[in-house]
């Protein structure tokens, strides 16, 4: 891309070009060769059709925590260096920079604490513990355990250690785009999530100091735009429970907005739908399990083609932490939406054989039928009138379509309850 769309809004310095460098990138990817999985970039010949794209998948959810945070941990642990790697590093985190910091901690033998809230989910306090950090539980919100790792950085003389907003995380996480770039040279265009953006800022230091006219495009959810507003000058609202918890992030890092005020071409928002499809159809297409933020990339692509239609995408498969409960959840939401899972709402009248005569159309049209809810007390009908709901399932939205069809013919009131 020869003339950047995007157009930072930022009052800060995006052209010094000592903030990050290729160099501080080389040097970074030295420091951890061998300690970090070097995952593959591999080519989707069905995502390619389905988007019009070359699409080259970089599955960083192959990680031993299954993320591509271990890299910029490594990298900020190995610079600690004398006492400060003997006292520890700190960080206030409930996700993937908590684990691989003190994954790769534990096995330099660097004390690593780790700040949550009281509300982190039992499972992620225990999963950072599995790997080696010492957790230890503060406050209500991630402001507040973020408030008070920075106390216990003072008071035991720990080292903090930023998930985003430090040139040595970054740098750690530019080695990414390294290896896509070693790999596949063709590529002409990065989707990148952002967060904080530390990732961004590293892969885009990168990217564009080995290939100048390569596209980098930023992606966030629609919930949290913070680091969109940031450089677009935009005041879109932020918060709410996305799938892309990872990139979930009210305030964007200071050092990273100003790398990225002078790297991004362009900066798109995905919807919660969009990131759900994506997330669905790397599972079903590519058989590979990640969470939201790591399905963001592919979501931009999906929900903007005109942006990257005709050209060589590399996308990263930033992780595959996700809760199982939310995985089945999503699963079948993509079903309901595909039109193979359905819940059919009817009106009938509360007599004999009313429910069978109705069964036998489910029967005709060979739709299984999997719940039925009876409605008689809290509707608007009148005391002979029920509401009844079917959930089922159809082999696609045709063999659905026929039977409602079929059901109205009948004198059927029948509607579909929709997701949102």
């Amino acid at each position: 891309m020869s003339s950047p769309a995007l157009h930072p809004a930022v009052s800060l310095n995006a052209d010094d070009p000592s903030l990050l460098t290729l160099a501080d990138v080389r040097a970074a990817a030295a420091r951890i060769a061998g300690a970090v999985v070097r995952t593959p970039t591999l080519y989707s010949r069905t995502l390619s059709q389905i988007t019009g794209a070359d699409i080259w998948l970089k599955f960083e959810n192959l990680q031993f925590t299954a993320a591509y945070k271990e890299r910029g941990a490594l990298n900020a642990l190995l610079l600690l260096g004398g006492e400060k790697c003997n006292r520890g590093a700190i960080a206030a985190s409930a996700g993937n920079h908590a684990q691989g910091l003190s994954y790769h901690g534990s096995r330099l033998g660097v004390p690593v604490t780790i700040v949550m809230p009281k509300t982190t989910p039992t499972v992620k306090v225990m999963q950072t513990e599995a790997v080696g950090g010492t957790v230890v539980l503060e406050g209500e919100t991630y402001d507040e355990a973020y408030a008070h790792a920075r106390r216990l950085e003072e008071e035991l003389g720990l080292t903090f250690v930023h998930p985003f907003d430090d040139p040595h995380v970054a740098a750690g996480q530019g080695t990414v785009a390294l290896e896509m770039l070693e790999d596949v040279p063709e590529l002409d265009m990065l989707a990148i999530p952002v967060g904080g953006g530390g990732l961004a800022s590293g892969m885009g230091t990168a990217a564009r100091a080995l290939k100048p006219d390569i596209g980098l495009i930023g992606v966030e959810a629609e919930l949290y735009p913070s680091m969109y507003n940031r450089l677009k000058g935009t005041v879109l609202p932020t918060g709410g429970d996305t799938l892309a918890e990872g990139i979930a992030v009210k305030e964007p890092g200071e050092f990273t907005a100003r790398v990225l005020a002078g790297l991004l071409d362009d900066f798109v928002l995905v919807s919660e739908s969009a990131l759900e499809n994506a997330l669905a159809l790397l599972l079903q297409i590519e058989k590979t399990v990640v969470e939201g933020a790591g399905a963001a990339g592919l979501a931009a692509v999906l929900a903007h083609p005109h942006l990257f239609r005709g050209r060589k995408i590399g996308i990263v498969l930033t992780g595959g932490n996700i809760d199982t409960r939310l995985l089945a959840n999503v699963l079948l939401r993509d079903l309901a939406r595909s039109g193979r899972l359905a819940r059919l709402r009817l009106t009938l009248q509360d007599r004999p054989g009313a429910l069978y005569k109705v069964m036998r159309e489910f029967d005709a049209h060979n739709v299984n039928i999997i719940e039925i809810y009876h409605q008689r007390i809290f509707t608007t009908l009148p005391a002979k009138g029920l509401i009844t709901d079917i959930e089922c399932e159809a082999r696609d939205k045709e063999q659905l379509d026929a039977l409602v069809e079929a059901l109205r013919s009948k004198g059927y009131a029948v509607s579909q309850v929709e997701l949102n």
